[in-house]
């Protein structure tokens, strides 16, 4: 076992990065390092970086500029960096020749050697090249939460949106075995997990690469039956391989969440185009309403890119209509952000940010009033909340999340701890973000109320 030297892990970005952390704690732990969760008693400081935009980038080299003064008060100090940043070439490059003090470089497909790493920078820096590196299959988790968990079921992305560098940071698609991913839920089951989230960059691609006829629906299929287990999330959906099949399964299902997270990125089909979505507005919409006639309990959310390349007025209201048409529970709404080695960032016709901002602040005023419309019949309704904990805003009051993912503080008479309990809440209050309620009823088994599926 290694001396017990203390290690911490700064994380940025999507839940797979979140997981990938989770696993890397597991490894180091199980060698004998300690964590804490204060970067300044560590003596290993772990990067876990992020690469979708420019901003999470500049985070993280912020935070190397803070840990270069560190490096030379304490030059004993190890300081490692990984994740999908390190496959960006430009930046890869400055890591190796403008950042000597970072000991470790490290990426997305070799994570799991984080403990040779760490022996081999005993004797001198480790640049590590994970090109043709494979993850495997069952890899230790030390999970953050004890009542959902995170189970990556695929790896990479093979979409090549044209504004989307994850396709180079990832590598291309490749599935765990149905059989592999079945036990690692069972046994989370076992443990007491109330919830999973099943993850991949396009979960709707899952199966493709594996023999046999298995797809995303299947898989969805064969986890409902495990017992013990309440709830099945996933993240992320393609609008373009979602399929009637996986309607139907969901629709089927007691344990498949009635959500449905749908990028949507834009609604004008010149853009969708220019985006490499491989979909229309038309496809899109046909969707979303095969969905709601399928689930009407549904709850549907998406992604929005404003200010692409070469988007007009004309096109910008076009996803305004279609935002519209939808009525989207919610949306994550972003300003297009050029990354390096993308074709959207050799694109001609780019917005002023003025432009963008304007654009991004009525989408926002529209979204926010389709919720908050969307919220307010929930009022005075009992609705089915897993319990994550204390609210972080009020520790007074408990905080959950509804099967449709909305986020539900409310009050309990008593101290008795809620956590990783289904509870039935009565809806006081709405907001946009948020709604409010008081406990009515604990649930004494495992498993979900038929009337209370909201």
């Amino acid at each position: 076992m290694e001396s017990k030297r203390k290690f911490n892990i700064w994380t940025s970005g999507c839940q797979m990065n979140e997981h990938d952390t989770e696993i890397m704690r597991a490894l180091l732990e199980q060698e004998g390092y300690l964590w804490t969760s204060d970067p300044e008693e560590a003596d290993i400081v772990i990067l876990n970086t992020c690469s979708v935009r420019k901003s999470a980038e500049q985070r993280a080299l912020g935070l190397l500029g803070n840990l270069k003064h560190r490096k030379k008060r304490d030059p004993d100090l190890v300081i490692a960096v990984g994740g999908c940043m390190t496959h960006n070439p430009e930046v890869r490059e400055l890591l190796i020749n403008k950042i000597p003090f970072v000991d470790i470089i490290f990426g997305t497909r070799n994570y799991h050697h984080l403990p040779e790493f760490l022996r081999e920078a005993e004797s001198g820096r480790v640049i590590a090249d994970d090109a043709d590196e494979e993850i495997p299959g069952v890899l230790p988790a030390c999970r953050t939460s004890k009542v959902k968990a995170y189970v990556t079921i695929m790896y990479g992305c093979n979409n090549f949106c044209s504004y989307c560098i994850v396709p180079y940071t990832r590598g291309r698609e490749k599935s765990r075995p149905l059989e592999e991913v079945y036990q690692e839920v069972a046994e989370l089951a076992e443990k007491g997990y109330q919830e999973v989230m099943l993850l991949g960059q396009n979960v709707n691609s899952y199966g493709k690469d594996l023999e046999g006829n298995i797809n995303f629906a299947k898989l969805l299929a064969e986890i409902d039956k495990i017992d013990g287990l309440s709830r099945i999330r996933y993240t992320t959906s393609h609008p373009r391989d979602f399929t009637d099949e996986l309607i139907e399964t969901i629709a089927a299902s007691q344990k498949v969440c009635e959500h449905f997270h749908l990028p949507l990125q834009a609604g004008s089909n010149k853009v969708l185009q220019l985006m490499n979505r491989g979909y229309t507005r038309e496809r899109y919409l046909e969707l979303t309403n095969s969905i709601r006639e399928r689930i009407p309990e549904a709850s549907i959310t998406t992604d929005i890119i404003v200010g692409f390349p070469g988007e007009t007025e004309e096109d910008f209201l076009d996803t305004l209509d279609l935002v519209e048409r939808v009525r989207f529970d919610a949306a994550y709404t972003f300003l297009f952000s050029p990354r390096e080695g993308t074709p959207a960032a050799e694109m001609l016709d780019q917005i002023p940010d003025e432009v963008k901002k304007d654009r991004f602040n009525r989408l926002v005023e529209l979204q926010n009033k389709i919720t908050l419309e969307k919220n307010l019949p929930l009022v005075n309704q009992l609705v089915e909340v897993l319990v994550e904990g204390r609210s972080k805003k009020d520790p007074e009051r408990w905080s959950g999340r509804t099967r449709t993912n909305k986020i539900v503080n409310f009050d309990a008479p008593d101290d008795t701890d809620l956590t990783g309990k289904l509870v039935d809440v009565q809806i006081t209050s709405a907001q946009t973000w948020n709604l409010n309620g008081k406990l009515k009823k604990v649930h004494q088994k495992e498993g979900s109320d038929p009337l209370s599926r909201n």
